[in-house]
C-alpha cells in the first residue's frame, strides 16, 4: 500500500465576511514534517482543520490519505469515555490486523488470500502492529501518563491530562497523516523530548501548528508562513529547512526589504533633483562670446533638447516609481532606556540599579541575595510555583515581601509585562493608550497591532493582541529596569525572535522570567534558578 501525499489546492475560507485563507496551495509528501508559524489568527488551525476534513473550505479541495489524525482544542472523546477506552480504539487496528493474518496464514492457497495476506501485510508493517501494545506503554509513560488510571473517565481529568491522553491516542495509531494544533502545551521538557523523538520516526505526513521554536527546528524538515500580507503567494510562504533556517532565511528577507526600500528612495530623491533641473541651470545659458550668435543658438538648442530630454525621462520613471513604491519596513522592536540618575545617596553604587537581601514572601519565595547592574541581564527559571512571578512583583515593588529589603536605585523607573495583561481602562483603545504616552513614532510604524485592532477596546481584544498592546506601551515610554514574565507567550516565533534580539540591545537592565526553552537556550546573561 503505497503512502500518500496530503495536498490542498487553491484552498479558501472565510468567516463571517473576513476571508482567512485565500488561495492556499500546500503539497506534504510521506516522510515530510511541515511546521506552521504565523501571527495569531493566520488561520493556522483553520488550515489544519481543513485538511483534516474537520470543516469546508469555501473553494479549493484537499486530497488526503484515507487515515488521519488530527489534535485540536476539541478532543473527538465523550466525557464518558475512559482512559482505557480511548488506548483501545488507538490499538484497534493493529490488534485486528494481527488477527486477520494469523486467520490468513492457516490457508494460503488461492490467489485471494494470498492478495488479503500481502494487502494486510503492507498495512500492519506501516503500522508496525506487532509492536502496538509495548508502543502503548511507551507513549503513556513518556507523556507522563504511566501512574493514571486507564478506568478514570475523561470527564475527570484536567485539560492538560485530556491532551495528552489525546496525544497519546494518535502517537500510538500512528495515522498516515498526522495532523497536531500546539501538541506541546501542557508538556514539560522531558514530555516534549519524547514527543519530538516519535515524530521524527513516522514515515508518513506530518503538519503541526506551533510557538514552541525549539520543536519546530528538532521536528521540522520544512516551515511555511501564512502571512496574509503575502498576496503574490496565496498567504503562504514554504521555507525548507527547519526554524533555524527559517530565521535565517527570514533576517536575510529582512536585509534585502530594507536595503531595497533605502536604493529606491535614493533613486527617488536624485530624479526630483533631475526633473527639477532647467536649462538655465546648465553652462550653455552664459552670454554668448562676441560675434559668436550663431554657433551659440544651434548649440543651445541641441543642450536644451538633451536637457528637456533628461527632465522627461526623470520625471517618467519617477511617475513609475511612486505609483508602486516599496513600502518602509517597520521599525524594528527597541527598548531605549532613558538616563539614570546618578547614584549620590549613602550606600548606593554606580554600577547597580538595585540590591535584594533576604528576601521571604510566606509560601511563595525565599531569596537570600540579589545585585543587579544597571546594565544587568538576568534570566529567572524554575518550575510552577517556584516564585518566578512573586520575584518580579517583588522586584517591581507591587509586592511587600514578609521580611527582607529591596534597595533601588534613586530615581529608578521599573516597567513590569505580567503574564495576564491588564489595562486600567478596559474601554480605551490601542491608540488611545499609546498617544497618551507621547510617543514620537506612531503606533501602526512599531508593526505590533493590526490597522483593524487599532480602534478596538483593549478589553475586547484577544490575549496575544493585549500582549502586543503591552510590549507598545513599554517601547512608547521605556524604563531603566525591564521586568518581563513569560514575554514570549502568546507571541508568533518571528515576534519573539525580534522582542529577544531588542532585549540583546535594550541598554538597561532586563529580567525574564520564562519557560521558553529557545530563550533559555540563546540567553546570554546571568542565571537564576528558583526551585519549589
Amino acid at each position: 500500500m503505497p503512502a500518500q501525499s496530503l495536498t490542498a489546492v487553491d484552498l479558501v475560507k472565510f468567516f463571517g465576511d473576513r476571508r482567512v485563507l485565500d488561495g492556499v496551495d500546500l503539497t506534504v509528501a510521506p516522510g515530510r514534517r511541515v511546521g506552521l508559524v504565523g501571527e495569531n489568527g493566520a488561520g493556522k488551525s483553520t488550515l489544519l482543520r481543513l485538511l483534516a476534513g474537520a470543516d469546508t473550505p469555501d473553494g479549493g479541495a484537499v486530497t488526503r490519505p484515507d487515515d488521519i489524525g488530527l489534535l485540536h482544542q476539541e478532543l473527538p472523546y465523550a466525557p464518558g469515555d475512559t482512559v482505557g477506552d480511548v488506548l483501545a480504539e488507538a490499538l484497534r487496528e493493529s490488534r485486528e490486523l494481527l488477527a486477520r493474518l494469523d486467520e490468513l496464514s492457516t490457508d494460503l492457497t488461492g490467489e485471494q488470500r494470498l492478495d488479503a495476506y500481502a494487502a494486510a501485510l503492507a498495512r500492519a508493517e506501516q503500522l508496525d502492529a506487532w509492536d502496538a501494545d509495548r508502543r502503548a506503554e511507551l507513549v503513556m509513560h513518556g507523556l507522563g501518563l504511566a501512574d493514571l488510571d486507564h478506568g478514570r473517565t475523561l470527564g475527570t481529568l484536567s485539560g492538560g491530562q485530556r491532551s495528552r491522553v489525546a496525544l497519546a491516542a494518535l502517537l500510538v495509531r500512528r495515522p498516515a497523516a498526522l495532523l497536531l494544533d500546539e501538541p506541546t502545551n501542557h508538556l514539560d521538557d522531558e514530555a516534549v523530548a519524547f514527543v519530538e523523538r516519535q515524530l521524527r520516526q513516522l514515515p508518513g505526513v506530518v503538519v503541526v501548528a506551533s510557538h514552541d521554536r525549539v520543536f519546530l527546528d528538532e521536528v521540522c524538515t520544512d516551515i511555511v508562513d501564512l502571512d496574509p500580507s503575502d498576496t503574490a503567494h496565496g498567504g503562504l510562504v514554504r521555507y525548507g529547512g527547519a526554524y533555524t533556517q527559517y530565521q535565517h532565511a527570514k533576517r536575510e528577507q529582512r536585509a534585502r526589504w530594507e536595503r531595497a526600500f533605502a536604493d529606491q528612495q535614493a533613486e527617488l530623491a536624485a530624479l526630483r533633483q533631475s526633473a527639477a533641473t532647467t536649462a538655465r541651470q546648465v553652462a550653455y545659458g552664459r552670454p554668448p562670446r562676441d560675434r559668436n550668435k550663431m554657433s551659440y543658438d544651434r548649440h543651445g538648442e541641441r543642450v536644451q533638447s538633451q536637457v528637456s530630454r533628461r527632465v522627461r525621462n526623470a520625471e517618467q520613471r519617477l511617475a513609475v516609481l511612486e505609483r508602486d513604491p516599496i513600502r518602509r519596513p517597520p521599525a524594528l522592536l527597541s527598548f531605549q532606556a532613558p538616563a539614570l540618575t546618578s547614584a549620590t545617596a549613602e550606600g548606593e553604587r554606580a554600577d547597580t540599579a538595585l540590591a535584594l537581601r533576604d528576601v521571604h514572601v510566606p509560601g511563595r519565595l525565599r531569596l537570600d541575595r540579589l545585585d543587579l547592574p544597571a546594565d544587568g541581564r538576568l534570566l529567572v527559571t524554575g518550575p510552577n510555583g517556584a516564585g518566578k512571578s512573586t520575584l518580579l512583583a517583588v522586584l517591581a515593588g507591587r509586592l511587600r515581601p514578609a521580611s527582607g529589603s529591596v534597595t533601588r536605585r534613586r530615581g529608578l523607573r521599573v516597567g513590569l509585562l505580567a503574564q495576564d495583561d491588564r489595562f486600567d481602562d478596559p474601554a480605551a483603545t490601542p491608540r488611545t493608550l499609546y498617544e497618551r504616552t507621547g510617543a514620537d513614532v506612531p503606533l501602526i510604524e512599531l508593526g505590533l497591532v493590526a490597522p483593524r485592532d487599532l480602534d478596538r477596546p483593549v478589553g475586547a481584544l484577544s490575549v496575544g493582541q493585549r500582549r502586543r498592546v503591552a510590549l507598545a506601551l513599554l517601547i512608547a515610554d521605556p524604563p531603566h529596569l525591564l521586568l518581563l514574565d513569560e514575554p514570549t507567550n502568546h507571541l508568533s516565533p518571528a515576534l519573539a525572535d525580534e522582542l529577544e534580539d531588542a532585549l540583546r540591545r535594550a541598554p538597561g537592565a532586563v529580567v525574564v522570567a520564562s519557560h521558553d526553552r529557545w530563550l533559555r537556550r540563546t540567553w546570554q546573561g546571568r542565571r537564576l534558578d528558583l526551585v519549589c
